[in-house]
């Protein structure tokens, strides 16, 4: 007989827990509680580390997996496991997609982690989990450096199980450094990448001048430096962005007009505006050709790889003006692409809205914090080492009756209160001799106790300055900062432009420009423009916007003219070829201009332009200063060529100096990076044919080499000279400064060692840069920026100033 089934009714206190609720309330309530979790907790960066909790749990879970550069790549899937295991409770995808963008080198400025497989491109994702690996970078150490030292705050995970970070010690201002972006709800935030070096050098000197305004700022970083490179056209929007913390701005592609076959012209292009792949602009090619909204275009191939990087090339049908075509690329495609700044933050645990200084300001308050923190925790724990040292020093002297007290004792307990009674030791003194091993006693010395005790002493009142005197640790942050740019900072890539210099014509037919005179100008940082006229240039001619000119010589707008190379050639340029500039009362607007690159086809990898010159009847004498010391003085020669040999160079020589002679009374002035100078008559060099290779200009000492070459003309001129370190990374060492009259130096013979021109102090052991010409003269830095350069010092031999940021050029501010 089967059993009978019964149901027993729930109690009535279950029944009676059903709660009314108002829906609205409660959706209301679940919807800011949920938007919350998203703001603070998911899609917005802190702004001391710059790094949303995903990421800093990533780099977190990796230095505790001990996956750091030293060691060999890992499974990526082990990494995202332990991160959603223990600390990040969300999907196993959103943790990858994190890991990934953390290890591309065109989504970060400075990647910090280091992966090894698949990692995509800007096209395309990357491989699954299983099949890539990926271990710390070495910037992540620095980023991480100083967890163990109770730098930061910890607070429990998810489960209460496990503590993290809070936020990360952060050598580096990350969120500058390598940007952010995320979408939160009803806000979003889009940070820019910057040049390491350059936020360094604002950080160092915001840490000196708290009250520094954004101008002052602005010099340091004149603008983003993105991953992949390009233009950044309009300067307004970054303004607008560094004062609010709201601002746009356009990326151009880097292009070139290059003849890609004996028939045909193209456009090369080589750098793509920000998270822009070549996919998409090939695809956006293809519908405008298709669709009638494009002509002028024969093909379109893209041979992108690993080893040239990006590399797209759209050949021109002939009969089409490439630089009309190319100004319809940039409307119509992603050729040209806008970026939005929003420095939304979470400040203090609430998002705020940033300028620059205020990204800068939090950024230093906690450096300064961490940096605190971390003194202190050394001073702690040197203090309680000096108190062992100190009960060691006591014991040690009279051991045997330590040894007879501890033998004597019935318990440790008793031994203990006899050491401390007998000795006057405290209760940590005496168990660290209890617990101490009797053949540890045998490499103890009184010597030796006495030494580290004089040394934690020193060591502890070094540490107690540094807290007790915001001046020192202020200039230990600055030093740190240093530090962490020389080891990880990289030149420039991405080029700022005030306007983009481009045609803006439509017409399929080439310009009939008239064939007026006009000048042709050459700047710093590689810019080729000319002018609509050969108007004498303003008081100001030198000095251009963000840049300097090093080299101006008069032609015609159909005209051809030279360039002359490092590498002792002469490339043959048509002035009509070059976008032209506008010039103000003050100066030239080479902002306007062109890079060398997208004009010149005939430069090889590695070869430089670093002056211009004449060609056809109104050529004249150049002068030449190679790196080795070698002088050539070359008659004007006009091949049916594009390009032609104008000295003959030994291996690894190379010209660092090319000048035109059209002063008999020039004085030819060598500079060696050992600080020698030596000037002597140009009418002293009897001119050569092309072919040859020069004679002795100085003699230079075992491993030296030439630092400047130039001429200097009758009248009044000075000599500019930086000195620092050779191991210092490019860019980051400032360096000392000295200004000091030509006339101080006396002329010599040729081939000669000349006189010393600058004297080294203690670190420094090479010129860093050096320049000789007519005054008044101004400088610049890698930046653009205007270097202001320190009174005339009438020592010829004497030690700089240190100068505030890294010089890079320099040019006579008025040109003839």
């Amino acid at each position: 007989m089967a059993a009978r089934k019964t149901t027993t009714p729930p109690p009535d206190d279950i029944v009676e827990r059903i709660v009314d609720i108002d829906v609205s309330s409660e959706m209301e309530t679940s919807y800011l509680e949920y938007a919350y979790s998203v703001i603070y907790t998911r899609a917005l960066p802190d702004a001391r580390d710059g790094l949303k909790p995903v990421q800093r749990r990533i780099l977190y879970s990796m230095r505790d997996m001990g996956v750091l550069p030293n060691r060999p790549h890992v499974k990526c899937a082990r990494v995202v496991g332990q991160v959603m295991g223990v600390l990040h409770p969300h999907g196993d995808t959103a943790i990858y997609d994190a890991l990934v963008r953390m290890a591309q080198p065109w989504a970060m400025r400075l990647p910090v982690v280091d992966g090894h497989g698949n990692f995509g491109s800007l096209d395309a994702g990357p491989a699954a989990m299983r099949y890539t690996e990926c271990r710390m970078a070495p910037p992540a150490l620095a980023m991480t450096d100083g967890l163990d030292k109770d730098t930061v705050d910890f607070k429990a995970n998810y489960d209460g199980k496990e503590t993290e970070p809070v936020v990360l010690p952060a050598a580096f201002p990350n969120l500058l450094v390598n940007g952010a972006g995320g979408i939160a709800v009803g806000m979003a935030t889009n940070c820019a990448p910057h040049n390491l070096v350059e936020v360094v050098q604002a950080l160092r000197h915001l840490l000196k001048h708290p009250n520094a305004t954004l101008d002052t700022l602005m010099r340091f970083v004149p603008g983003p430096d993105l991953p992949t490179g390009g233009k950044i056209i309009g300067l307004e929007g970054i303004r607008d962005a560094y004062e609010t913390g709201k601002g746009s701005f356009k990326i151009r592609a880097t292009a070139r007009v290059e003849q890609v076959s004996p028939r045909r012209k193209g456009i090369v292009i080589t750098e793509l505006p920000y998270s822009v792949g070549p996919e998409k602009i090939i695809e956006q090619v293809k519908s405008l050709v298709g669709s009638k909204k494009l002509q002028g275009i024969a093909d379109l191939k893209d041979l992108t790889d690993l080893t040239n990087g990006t590399r797209l090339v759209i050949e021109v049908k002939n009969g089409f003006n490439p630089d009309a075509l190319l100004e319809q690329l940039y409307r119509q495609t992603k050729l040209e692409d806008s970026f939005s700044i929003n420095a939304l933050a979470l400040v203090d645990e609430q998002p705020r809205t940033l300028s620059l200084k205020e990204m800068l300001e939090v950024y230093l308050k906690h450096r300064l914090e961490v940096v605190l923190r971390r003194t202190t925790y050394d001073r702690d724990k040197a203090a309680e080492r000096l108190h062992l040292v100190e009960g060691l020093l006591i014991a040690i002297l009279d051991i045997d009756d330590v040894i007879a007290i501890i033998r004597g004792a019935d318990d440790a307990a008793a031994a203990r209160s006899k050491l401390m009674d007998v000795f006057e030791l405290t209760e940590v003194q005496a168990n660290y001799i209890l617990d101490m091993q009797l053949r540890r006693l045998t490499k103890y010395s009184k010597i030796e106790l006495d030494a580290e005790r004089d040394e934690l002493q020193t060591k502890i009142a070094e540490l107690t300055e540094i807290i007790e005197n915001e001046d020192l640790l202020r200039t230990l942050v600055g030093n740190e900062l240093a530090d962490v740019a020389k080891q990880f900072g990289t030149p420039r890539r991405t080029i700022l432009l005030s306007s983009s210099g481009v045609s803006t014509t439509t017409s399929a037919a080439p310009l009939e420009v008239p064939d007026d005179p006009c000048w042709v100008l050459l700047s710093s940082a590689g810019l080729l423009a000319r002018t609509e006229n050969a108007d004498p240039l303003p008081a100001e001619g030198g000095r251009a916007n963000h840049d300097v000119i090093v080299s101006a010589i008069r032609t015609t707008a159909r005209g051809d003219y030279g360039l002359i190379t490092t590498d002792g050639r002469l490339i043959r340029g048509n002035a009509l070829d070059l976008p032209t500039v506008p010039v103000t009362a003050n100066a030239p607007n080479l902002q306007g201009g062109a890079h060398v690159t997208e004009l010149i086809a005939a430069a090889e990898p590695g070869e430089k332009i670093i002056a211009l010159t004449r060609l056809g009847e109104d050529a004249a004498t150049i002068a030449l200063g190679t790196r080795n010391g070698v002088v050539k003085r070359v008659n004007p020669e006009l091949l049916n060529k594009d390009s032609w040999d104008i000295i003959r160079l030994d291996d690894g020589d190379r010209v660092v100096g090319a000048v035109e002679l059209t002063d008999d009374s020039a004085e030819l002035v060598f500079i060696s990076d050992d600080a020698q100078l030596l000037h002597f008559a140009a009418t002293g060099v009897r001119p050569q044919g092309r072919s040859g290779g020069g004679i002795a200009g100085i003699k230079l000492g075992a491993g030296r080499s030439v630092a400047f070459f130039g001429a200097v003309p009758a009248g009044e001129a000075i000599v500019v000279t930086v000195s620092g370190s050779a191991d210092a990374l490019p860019g980051t060492d400032a360096g000392a400064i000295k200004v000091t009259p030509f006339e101080e130096y006396p002329g010599k013979g040729r081939a000669t060692g000349g006189v010393r021109c600058h004297r080294f102090l203690k670190g420094e052991d090479t010129l860093l840069f050096a320049w000789a010409g007519p005054t008044p003269a101004i400088a610049t830095a890698d930046s653009g920026a205007p270097v202001e350069l320190p009174e005339a010092d009438g020592r010829r031999d004497g030690s700089g100033v240190p100068a505030s940021q890294p010089i890079t050029a320099a040019a006579t501010r008025t040109i003839p």
